[in-house]
């Protein structure tokens, strides 16, 4: 159900890899990777594995009270990682090469999100 939103993220950003739609317990609720990548990443392992980090934190703005936390983006030497929470219960990670449209991908995500979320 989900999968024509999250194909939409990575296929229309340059350098998009794959995309996920994950709870804040770790259980991925749909998925998406390019098929045509030489190297696929798991996206599903990266969710749950920053679904833990992103709860902390989560826990952290409140405990600092700076507000909602809205987007979290990580850059690593082979990755790009774009995280947009949903719900309280949800987000969205995006996957990207490096050298990726980062602002693209972002500007996809605000797009997106009110559409993923009408079917969430």
């Amino acid at each position: 159900m989900f999968t024509k939103h999250l194909r939409k993220l990575v296929d229309n950003v340059e350098g998009g890899l794959a995309a996920l739609l994950m709870g804040f317990d770790g259980i991925s609720v749909d998925q998406y990777s390019k098929p045509d990548v030489d190297n696929p990443i798991d996206i599903k392992t990266i969710g749950m594995e920053f679904s833990f980090v992103m709860t902390q934190m989560l826990k952290a703005a409140e405990i600092l009270e700076v507000g909602g936390m809205e987007e979290v983006t990580i850059k690593a030497e082979k990755l790009t990682l774009v995280l947009r929470l949903l719900t309280p219960e949800y987000f969205v990670a995006v996957a990207l090469a490096p050298g990726g449209n980062f602002g693209k991908c972002r500007f996809l995500l605000r797009v997106q999100v009110p559409k993923i979320l009408e079917d969430l």
